[in-house]
């Protein structure tokens, strides 16, 4: 498939631009359950549908965005399941960590009609999504990788095949997260301790950006550790209950494989304080206010 027409199912931060980004060479179908969503759809050149069925009809291949695993099962084989209105011979990107509990199942009744799974979990924001900047791993059949080249390629500066199976994927995201939610926390724990030693936190954070101490999460998520104290808290560009899904994720495949992940495990603990504090909906950076509730040095 050259020139594959493409589902998008869910047109929201993330959702929109990859449907943007994929318009520009191929045909995309668009659903969202939110009509000024598919407006924007509209205008961005995607075909607007009415609904999700009615996207993948005309379908070569579904980009899906789930939440978890249980919701993956539900947008293929429940009530208003998207999986019979798929073509025999497509495939489903499935672009979420949601780690491999039961996706092997998912597999197995894909491939009753002759549709493959494509595990691609990604990384990057909105902004790196509409650029075709993203970090995506695959674990797909060579069959389905090669139909679904012409859509991944056109997402991902960074391609990383990791196997041949479905789960493959999934397994190294999870491993990404597990350093992800590691550095996140650490990062707000450094800071917190350094305006308690009464340091200037912004030139702490441009000292420590310079040396051995460096990581692509102190810097990103730094700066919005700090705003997390203003009275607007810092632009949510990650959720908090994202990354307690996600170390949900990784300390339950620990314990499957009978491996202690002790860091992991402590990560996750701050991460479900902060959701039980009302911080759910806030940047993951909000974690700093479960290790220092106010900032000592403004």
């Amino acid at each position: 498939m050259t020139t594959p027409t493409v589902a998008v199912l869910g047109l929201g931060a993330m959702g929109l631009p990859m449907a943007t980004r994929l318009a520009e060479d191929l045909p995309v179908r668009g659903f969202d359950i939110n009509p000024s969503r598919l407006d924007l759809a509209e205008g961005a050149g995607i075909v607007r549908c009415a609904s999700a069925v009615e996207a993948v009809s005309a379908a070569d291949a579904v980009l899906l965005a789930v939440r978890d695993s249980a919701q993956l099962s539900d947008v293929l084989f429940g009530g208003n399941g998207i999986a019979p209105s798929l073509a025999r011979g497509s495939i489903v990107i499935l672009t979420s960590t949601v780690g491999t509990d039961g996706l092997a199942d998912v597999v197995a009744r894909l491939g009753e009609s002759d549709i493959e799974l494509v595990d691609a979990p990604l990384s990057g924001g909105p902004a790196r999504a509409g650029a075709g900047d993203l970090l995506i791993v695959v674990g797909a059949t060579p069959a389905a990788r090669a139909k679904a080249a012409p859509i991944l390629e056109r997402l991902a500066s960074t391609l990383t095949v990791v196997g041949d199976r479905p789960g493959d994927g999934q397994a190294l995201k999870t491993v990404n997260q597990l350093l992800c939610g590691v550095h996140i926390a650490a990062a707000a724990e450094a800071l917190a301790l350094a305006d308690a030693l009464g340091l200037d936190t912004e030139r702490t954070l441009e000292a420590l950006g310079a040396g051995a101490a460096a990581s692509f999460m102190l810097a990103n998520r730094g700066p919005r550790a700090l705003q997390a104290y203003d009275a607007d808290g810092a632009e949510v560009l990650s959720r908090l209950d994202i990354f307690v899904k996600d170390m949900g994720i990784v300390t339950k495949a620990a314990r499957a494989a009978h491996l202690a992940t002790p860091l992991a495990a402590a990560a996750e603990q701050l991460y479900l304080i902060g959701e039980a504090q009302g911080l759910a909906a806030h940047d993951d950076s909000a974690v700093i206010k479960v290790i220092a509730p106010t900032r000592r040095n403004a």
